[in-house]
């Protein structure tokens, strides 16, 4: 089939390189405009952006996906299907019916679970066990679109949203592709989601990262971890904010009161409202990431300082 793919940061790359080497004809690829990045503020082109100018492959970074322009050129390119993965904007209804087969989209959730812009951290947070990706057919309802095939994945002890999403998009963009050449040989049909089960995952927001070291110790490491790397776990620490990385839950010693720090030897113990957690990596404002011992060392007065509001 002849396709127009759109996507925009990371995780959307797999995707793009398993079309590259399927035997589909990726026409063009659509993403979001560059933006400023990194310490200099230097405009940047997406990851989906580099990679397809490294294959030659056109490039469409409208504004807005209603701009004439934008609408003209995807007539004109006539796709047989849109593959999208995290594009990052809303695709109206005149624009989904372009392709004859639509727009197909890869949710990195075992859909009607976690429909929204941040499903794998919502997952990690939650606590639950297992996640996974769907391909469905766009709709104008978020993410409620029917499905043609989904994958599971175990969600491990230690898993990161970084981590996870690594492994969802690998294992989803092998799903795309399997779903694509299903379409055009007419052996795949979309189901509707059931209609039990619809949860949401708005986009976590940096004021939603705060760590609350008045949860139980599983709650703050799912937490920590399900807010790495992005946008960063953090505690309100004097006049700043440190930024925590994963943390480690310490059973079977004796409790602290939430957000109590306790500092014996190279270990930096925090309480919580169970038992106390263990800090990993820190980073302190205006500096590197650092071990939390090393953090320890150069603060004066910590142990018996209260982490958190």
């Amino acid at each position: 089939m002849r396709l127009v793919f759109a996507g925009t940061p990371t995780p959307a790359v797999p995707a793009i390189d398993a079309l590259l080497a399927s035997r589909h004809d990726v026409a063009a690829v659509v993403t979001r405009p560059d933006r400023r990045a990194g310490r200099g503020r230097r405009m940047a082109a997406s990851a989906v952006a580099e990679r397809a100018l490294a294959a030659g492959v056109e490039v469409l970074r409208p504004e807005r996906v209603t701009d004439d322009d934008f609408v003209e050129r995807l007539t004109d390119l006539a796709p047989d299907c849109c593959p999208v993965v995290a594009y990052g904007a809303l695709v109206p209804g005149h624009l989904l019916r372009i392709p004859d087969h639509g727009w197909v989209n890869l949710h990195f959730s075992v859909l009607p679970a976690w429909r929204g812009a941040a499903p794998v951290q919502h997952a990690i947070r939650a606590g639950d066990d297992v996640t996974g990706a769907t391909v469905f057919g766009l709709v104008e309802e978020l993410d409620a679109g029917p499905v043609y095939g989904t994958v599971t994945d175990a969600i491990r002890p230690g898993d990161t949203a970084g981590d996870l999403l690594a492994r969802l998009a690998t294992e989803g963009a092998r799903l795309l592709v399997t779903v694509l050449d299903g379409i055009e040989d007419g052996t795949i049909r979309a189901v509707p989601q059931p209609g039990d089960g619809v949860s949401y995952a708005p986009k976590v927001t940096v004021a939603d990262a705060e760590v609350r070291w008045a949860t139980p110790a599983l709650a703050v490491d799912r937490h920590v971890r399900a807010m790495t790397p992005a946008p960063g776990a953090w505690t309100p620490f004097r006049d700043g904010r440190l930024k925590l990385g994963p943390v480690t839950v310490v059973e079977d010693e004796p409790a602290l009161d939430p957000g109590a720090v306790r500092v014996q030897g190279d270990a930096v113990r925090v309480g919580t409202a169970t038992v106390p957690v263990l800090l990993g990596d820190v980073q302190p404002p205006g500096r590197q990431a650092m071990p939390a011992s090393a953090w320890a060392r150069g603060v004066r007065d910590l142990d018996g300082t209260v982490l958190g509001r």
